[in-house]
């Protein structure tokens, strides 16, 4: 496999096996065999880590983690992680306002860099929202850090972090998994117990309010079952119990929550539709769901404008739908990003649809697309002279970092449509028109 030498560089031949694939706002990560991570997409803020702010249409190798045997790779709205396990070290790299990167101050980061907080810490899960992040130890502790202007971080404040912090509350509390929206966050307990905090106008906390949390709150959950899973949309949440079942609450304007109906719910609400199959893996989007079912069955619902439900067409779900793939291939995998799906099917194919328009589909265009494309450069079945470029990395001369004054955002409003918004101001940067607080 070919090493990057300061010059672009291809890597050719039968495509390596995708082991993750993880969706941002407009930008995606995917962990490969061979120690690989590739990214692609939007790059204006240095989130693929390529030491540059340029688009990649299709998928580049990260030359800046070779050789670092990444085992997880987490996409934030407009930042990335990773994981490595011999290393013990946690990554980070692009859009740093509010402190999401972790590493002291709100730079943005062009190239990926260690985390000196998480330096030595044997890390199970890494969850990012749009503006935070948290990362759950082996131990079961959980540090939080970014914005937390509505205790999103659950430390009691509205105080942003600009370093990981550990969650006092669950102190002797092992926690299984947490998972990150826009403003708010949800933990798992190893014991089965669901957790809410953050912003919760919608009842995405799903304490039968509307009220934010400073801190984590127990959920009570239907007939009692203990939840195995759990993840969160930009205003929504999804859970899954032992025995299968999905739930889901919170904001419901587009049918995300999959009850046949647009009415949010403050509690978790069990999805009917659903509840002949045994549910393995969920994924929430900006405002679109995606479960797969345990015999690798892929369902999506909610907002679709852009066919990121996957379905054939553009128009919203409220109910879940069966997505097709080619061949009948059974899905391993699943993640949302705002406006666009990635999905990992047995045969070790990747397959993304929805927004294009950055290239955060990986078929070296900007098209959008409402069903499932394969990306052939990352898929056992892709065509033959398939090719991944390497990061053109030069350290010596390449961006490595931006200053807070020297940024703006660029986020979809109410349409899907983009408007610009300046940065490090306290604005509601990820917030669309027609929908502030």
């Amino acid at each position: 496999m070919a090493k990057d030498g300061g010059s672009a560089s291809e890597v050719t031949g039968r495509a390596p096996g995708v082991l993750l694939v993880s969706a941002g706002a407009s930008h995606s990560v995917a962990l490969l065999t061979g120690d690989i991570v590739c990214s692609w997409g939007r790059g204006e803020d240095g989130q693929l880590g390529h030491g540059d702010a340029e688009d990649r249409l299709s998928p580049t190798k990260l030359s800046a983690l070779d050789g670092h045997e990444i085992v997880s790779i987490t996409c934030g709205a407009d930042h990335s992680t990773a994981f490595s396990e011999s290393r013990l070290e946690v990554y980070s790299w692009g859009w740093g306002d509010f402190g999401r990167l972790g590493h002291g101050n709100s730079s943005d980061l062009f190239i990926p860099q260690p985390i000196e907080t998480l330096c030595g810490v044997r890390i199970k899960q890494i969850a990012c929202g749009d503006s935070h992040c948290l990362a759950v130890t082996m131990e079961g502790e959980v540090l939080s850090w970014g914005r937390n202007q509505n205790g999103q971080l659950g430390l009691c404040t509205t105080e942003d972090s600009l370093v990981p912090q550990k969650i006092q509350v669950f102190q002797g509390i092992p926690i299984k998994m947490v998972a990150a929206g826009a403003e708010h966050t949800a933990a798992i307990t190893e014991d089965g117990v669901l957790y809410g905090w953050g912003w919760g106008r919608y009842g995405n906390l799903g304490l039968g309010d509307r009220n934010d949390r400073l801190v984590p709150e127990k959920v009570s959950t239907v007939n009692g079952e203990r939840m195995v899973m759990v993840a969160c949309g930009w205003r929504h949440t999804v859970s899954v119990s032992s025995s299968g079942g999905l739930y889901t609450y919170g904001w419901s304007k587009y049918g995300q929550l999959g009850h046949g109906d647009f009415e949010d719910h403050l509690v978790p609400h069990k999805l009917e539709a659903l509840r002949g199959s045994f549910i393995s893996q969920i994924a929430g989007g900006w405002r679109h769901t995606m479960a797969l079912t345990a015999d690798g069955k892929l369902y999506g619902w909610g907002w679709n404008k852009f066919g990121q439900v996957g379905v054939g067409d553009n128009v919203d779900h409220c109910s879940p739908v069966h997505v097709t793939f080619p061949h009948e291939q059974k899905i391993v995998q699943v993640s949302c990003g705002w406006r666009h799906t990635l999905a990992i099917t047995v045969r070790q194919n990747v397959f993304s649809w929805g927004r294009g328009i950055n290239g955060q589909l990986g078929h070296g265009e900007s098209v959008d697309r409402n069903t499932p494309k394969m990306i052939d450069a990352l898929s056992f079945d892709g065509s033959s002279g398939q090719h991944i470029e390497s990061s053109a990395l030069d350290l010596s001369t390449g961006k490595t970092s931006v200053s807070p004054s020297d940024r703006y955002a660029v986020v979809p409003d109410e349409t899907g449509q983009t408007f610009n918004s300046v940065r490090g101001k306290g604005n509601e940067a990820s917030v669309p028109e027609g929908d502030v607080k």
